[in-house]
């Protein structure tokens, strides 16, 4: 009977392959819990900042928090009766305005900020455009931004995409060039009084928040992440604890999704990017790509 012999080439490939593959899982074992613990404890941090707009501070609680920092005030019961809510345009502090060069982009994190609201808000108030009788009024300013680094939002997600493709699980983003936001807020009534009222502050992470090649990548998804918090606030009537685990409302959704909104008045703001937005942020493309332009209310549905 005879046997081939294995030719030593061939022998000498597979256990190149073989110790290679398992160089790389090892080490990839033990890069992945370093690279994790590195993007934990590496955050853009954001000072708590107050603007000197709200019409009073002193009801503000503590300041809590370290990851997103805010102090609160809610009058529950002042909120009780309210009905209808209308949104002043956010504006920018002087300082915050300086550090962003660009009127367009700055637009674009307010009108993400307001619009966030105006959705949520939807699910228990009617939406009235500015100037209409309300309830409710709002008025929100950015009290500070940190920008974001372009060139290293580049590089996070060539590394952050490439490594998902050939690694089980993708590198997080690199702890460096992360922006931030801080926002101050309130509801006044319709005599003018102060109802609630938030100074929130929140840097971007390397694990939450994607790097998208644009100054205000960061500031334009923590917008949201502010206008969740308020309007949580609002809408029960007391401060806000914990993660949101209830599903969203069907409004929600489709507006999420770049539907019509429940209410004209927050077509002011502009519609969601919808799923072409998402598919956007997860390869690093600018918001200013898929932003849409706000339209005007001409009247309500």
């Amino acid at each position: 009977m005879r046997y081939r012999r294995r030719r030593p080439d061939r022998v000498r490939s597979k256990s190149f392959i073989s110790f290679f593959s398992k160089r790389v899982s090892s080490s990839f074992s033990l890069a992945l819990p370093l690279a994790l613990a590195a993007a934990v404890s590496s955050c853009s941090t954001v000072p708590l900042k107050e603007g000197g707009t709200l019409s009073s501070y002193s009801n503000l609680g503590a300041p809590k928090g370290k990851l997103q920092k805010s102090r609160i005030y809610v009058d529950g019961a002042g909120l009780a009766p309210a009905k209808t809510v209308a949104i002043t345009p956010t504006t920018f502090a002087f300082s915050a305005a300086t550090r962003i060069k660009s009127p367009a982009d700055r637009t674009m994190v307010s009108n993400a900020l307001d619009r966030a609201l105006c959705i949520s808000l939807s699910d228990k108030y009617r939406m009235v455009a500015p100037g209409e009788p309300a309830d409710l009024t709002i008025r929100s300013v950015v009290t500070d931004i940190v920008p974001t680094n372009r060139a290293m939002a580049g590089v996070s997600t060539v590394v952050t995409v490439g490594t998902g493709f050939v690694l089980p699980v993708g590198v997080p983003r690199l702890p460096v060039g992360l922006g931030g936001l801080a926002v101050e807020a309130e509801a006044v009534d319709g005599s003018g009084v102060q109802r609630a009222a938030m100074v929130w502050a929140r840097g971007a992470n390397s694990l939450q928040n994607n790097p998208r090649v644009s100054e205000v990548g960061d500031a334009y998804g923590l917008a949201s992440k502010f206008s969740d918090e308020f309007s949580r606030m609002l809408i029960k009537g007391k401060e806000p604890k914990g993660l949101d685990l209830s599903l969203p409302s069907g409004q929600r959704v489709k507006s999420w999704l770049g539907g019509k909104p429940k209410y004209v008045a927050c077509d002011a703001f502009g519609r969601e990017p919808g799923l072409v937005g998402a598919v956007a942020a997860k390869y690093g493309a600018p918001p200013q790509w898929t932003e849409k332009k706000p339209k005007p209310a001409t009247a309500a549905y």
